[in-house]
């Protein structure tokens, strides 16, 4: 479905392999948070999403993790921006800001996509879904 749902609205992406199950336990686990359905349903049919120049539409698995503990954890960091905590990361613009879900109490309840700022620390609704999501951002109708 999500492989399909791509390559309609967008051109030039390529998929990694699904995901395995100990790949997302992995990911839930060390960010202590419950994935939405739609990205956990895209993560059984690809563990990433990139385009022709390698760079990720939809981070893998793996970057999800690494980069999020990074900004929630990098102490610098702590004295310029509001906490992380309540977002989960999945993709990036390339230009510093990333895009990801709100989390509350351990979960992402909404499909709502937001865009973090690096410049301004700003958390935007950019959104309403995933698929939005792709569409918009693949077909620049989401721009920061």
């Amino acid at each position: 479905m999500w492989k399909d749902y791509i390559q309609a609205v967008a051109k030039g992406y390529y998929f990694k392999p699904p995901a395995i199950k100990s790949e997302i336990d992995q990911l839930e686990k060390e960010l202590q948070v419950e994935l939405p359905t739609d990205l956990l349903e895209l993560f059984k049919e690809t563990n990433g999403v990139y385009d022709k120049f390698d760079c990720p539409l939809i981070w893998p698995t793996d970057q999800i993790v690494k980069d999020n503990l990074f900004f929630r954890n990098f102490d610098d960091y702590k004295d310029i921006y509001m906490p992380f905590d309540h977002l989960l990361f999945f993709s990036d613009a390339g230009n510093g800001d990333l895009f990801g879900y709100a989390i509350l109490n351990g979960s992402v309840r909404r499909d709502d996509i937001f865009v973090w700022d690096h410049e301004s620390d700003s958390r935007k609704w950019v959104a309403s879904s995933l698929k939005d999501f792709i569409e918009g951002w693949t077909n620049d109708k989401i721009a920061v």
